[in-house]
């Protein structure tokens, strides 16, 4: 299992990455927004540039999302689809879950409740 803490402000954001079977999954913390986008479009690039194209977001620590950290997740999406693969959103939070409802951003991403439900189970 690979574990990476990406950001200068760890108070205010990072992202955990792992490798879990076939999927990169990629845990927000905190804050995403204008200020922090580049600190979860960096590993998503990274893991799209290594041929990972299952991406699966844990969102149950993410906060808060604006519309340039919805802008990143779609063009990490976008990204995904055209190397066969694609991105999950799981256990979104209320208050984040709300930004992608209003925008209609929901209907292109294939979300989950919970982690688990996202990763592909063996068999």
């Amino acid at each position: 299992m690979y574990r990476q803490h990406i950001g200068s402000a760890p108070e205010r954001f990072r992202v955990e990455v792992r490798t879990v079977g076939a999927s990169e999954v990629l845990t927000p913390v905190g804050e995403l927004d204008h200020h922090t986008a580049e600190l979860l479009r960096a590993p998503l690039d990274h893991a799209l540039d290594e041929g990972r194209t299952r991406l699966v977001l844990d969102c149950s620590r993410l906060e808060f999302c604006d519309s340039t950290g919805l802008n990143v997740l779609l063009a990490a999406r976008l990204r995904a689809d055209a190397g066969g693969g694609g991105v999950h959103l799981a256990a979104m939070r209320p208050p984040v879950a709300r930004v992608f409802e209003i925008t209609g951003a929901e209907a292109v991403f294939t979300l989950h409740d919970t982690l688990e439900s996202a990763l592909p189970h063996p068999g």
